[in-house]
């Protein structure tokens, strides 16, 4: 496995072992992992910190060049939200862990150019299988269903 997919992972594993919903992103420019992140909605009451915008928020401010050079890793495939994010920054490709469990707006994202690289890694599956079967409100709450 990718070891940037890895790190997306640990995120995850540590954003449910805090009590929270288990995704994990990371923003990686030319090789360098710029930011990590995971979901933290539930461990600091926001209703916007999903993994991917945890993972840009803590890369701090870059020139837009940067972005349109980036990779961003996310272990669960992006909702609209994310998914604006990363159009919004003009990140030219996204690599999922997974979108067996949830569906985002990956049409989206390649309809604008994205290049949406989906690696199905049974790990990133049996995790959101195992929290969805556990928590399905607090689930639903995050994808606003």
């Amino acid at each position: 496995m990718d070891h940037f997919m890895r790190v997306a992972i640990d995120e995850a594993r540590q954003g449910l072992a805090e009590g929270g919903i288990p995704i994990g992103s990371v923003l990686v420019h030319r090789g360098v992992l710029l930011g990590r992140g995971r979901n933290r909605r539930v461990q600091l009451g926001s209703a916007v910190l999903h993994g991917e915008i945890d993972a840009l928020d803590n890369a701090g401010r870059h020139e837009a060049s940067v972005y349109r050079e980036s990779v961003l890793y996310t272990t669960l495939s992006p909702c609209a939200m994310c998914s604006g994010a990363i159009l919004l920054f003009g990140i030219p490709k996204v690599v999922i862990g997974e979108n067996q469990t949830f569906m985002g707006e990956e049409a989206l994202l390649r309809s604008r150019g994205v290049e949406v690289d989906v690696v199905q890694s049974p790990e990133c599956i049996d995790m959101m299988q195992a929290f969805i079967a556990a928590s399905p409100a607090l689930w639903h709450e995050d994808i606003g269903k």
